[in-house]
């Protein structure tokens, strides 16, 4: 590592004020301080006040995520296999995966760093660091046949309008990855719904009674069928039966988020490092599992041709992207609540809301995107609201003082 720094110090110069390539200062000094530690402080925005900088803190996301990711490989090539029919080792559907996400990866992080570098530039101001983890995000809750083009779209639309035009990381209110998801979701809904969208057949046909839906489209896709009730009756059973194969992701969704196992494993890794808040983990788990008891209790009753209000409230928490999303999208420090208390009523919330909109209205049964991005507008009125109420507390507690003494 000397020998990298001694040279990085040989062709600073050309890139400080002055210097021949001034203008690209802020690539230089994001390709450094990624090598080594900075020797300057944040000045605004996001601010770390620990031994290590943003770079690190990012880098010990994209660690977090590897479980997901890895297996995420793996599960594109057993789906690929498994739905021509065809027998496959391990290392045959790990490369198949890893063929298919290697360039969504680099397309969401060229894209990306392309639009930061353009916007450094010409504001003159260091690159900042968040993309790192939106990077990795935005190809683990993508389709494996996602079109290119359209992640490009999508990541270029969401880096402008979610985080630039807000004063870039640590000033954005909604989070770039999820808005990113949102944006093919509502433009070109055809690529984010589906039987089809989940199973990359590479131009090969599937096998005969081949679907390769998820779980959440199987209960969609059962409404309105003629004598409901019978074929509800085995879908239920069908379900009810996976929840192991949820739990450890062997089953078609989005690219890293069909491993409850590998985001638990992430999860862990996150609140050990004191990346993540525990407290929005934890209670975005209780705000689901509350909602799921209550359509357990009351739902069979009030709607029995709604196939989710038969689902468990346990497996609930392991269908979709549900625990992705409040692992790692809930917990991203810039667009969430900031309070303690508000952290608990964030989380609490998005859980709840995300299961009660997949359940309510299944043309979105992804609920949970749909929860965080409402409650990502709403965490700063809930921080408000809480300070508030301390003030209040402490203001009452002041009067009862003065009217004692």
């Amino acid at each position: 590592m000397k020998v990298v720094d001694n040279l990085l110090g040989k062709v600073r110069p050309v890139f400080e004020k002055g210097g021949r390539f001034e203008k690209f200062w802020p690539v230089f000094d994001a390709l450094e301080t990624f090598a080594f530690v900075p020797d300057h402080t944040t000045k605004n925005g996001a601010h770390i006040r620990d031994a290590i900088d943003m770079k690190r803190t990012m880098f010990l996301v994209i660690v977090a995520m590897v479980p997901a990711l890895l297996f995420g490989m793996y599960n594109l090539g057993y789906q690929h296999y498994m739905a021509i029919g065809q027998e496959a080792t391990l290392i045959d559907m790990f490369v198949f995966g890893l063929i298919k996400t290697i360039p969504i990866i680099i397309v969401s992080y060229g894209v990306g760093l392309g639009v930061e570098f353009v916007f450094c530039i010409i504001k003159g101001h260091a690159i900042y660091e968040g993309f790192l983890v939106s990077g990795m995000l935005i190809p683990l809750i993508m389709p494996v046949d996602i079109p290119l083009w359209m992640v490009a779209v999508a990541t270029a639309f969401s880096v402008v309008f979610v985080k630039e035009v807000f004063g870039g990381t640590g000033m954005n209110i909604l989070n770039v990855a999820l808005t990113a998801r949102a944006f093919i979701f509502f433009a070109y809904p055809t690529e984010m719904s589906g039987n089809k969208v989940w199973i990359s057949l590479n131009g090969e046909g599937a096998v005969d009674g081949y679907t390769g839906e998820t779980l959440l489209g199987q209960a969609v896709g059962l409404e309105g069928n003629v004598g409901f009730h019978d074929v509800a009756g085995t879908a239920y059973a069908s379900i009810a039966d996976s929840f192991w194969a949820s739990f450890v992701g062997l089953i078609p969704g989005s690219i890293g988020e069909t491993s409850a196992l590998a985001v638990l494993i992430g999860a862990a890794i996150l609140i050990w490092t004191g990346i993540a808040s525990w407290r929005i983990i934890f209670w975005g788990l209780i705000g689901g599992a509350v909602m799921g008891m209550i359509f357990n209790l009351v739902g069979p009753s009030i709607s029995p041709e709604n196939m989710y209000l038969q689902v468990p409230w346990w497996h609930q928490l392991v269908m979709g992207g549900f625990l992705f999303g409040v692992v790692f999208m809930a917990t991203d420090p810039v667009s969430a609540a900031q309070t303690t208390r508000g952290k608990v009523i964030y989380g609490f919330l998005i859980g709840l809301l995300g299961i009660l909109i997949r359940v309510v209205n299944p043309a979105y049964p992804e609920g949970i995107m749909m929860a965080i991005l409402f409650m990502n507008v709403m965490a700063p009125t809930i921080d408000h609201y809480v300070v508030q109420a301390n003030i209040n507390k402490r203001l009452k507690r002041l009067k009862t003082a003065k009217t004692t003494a």
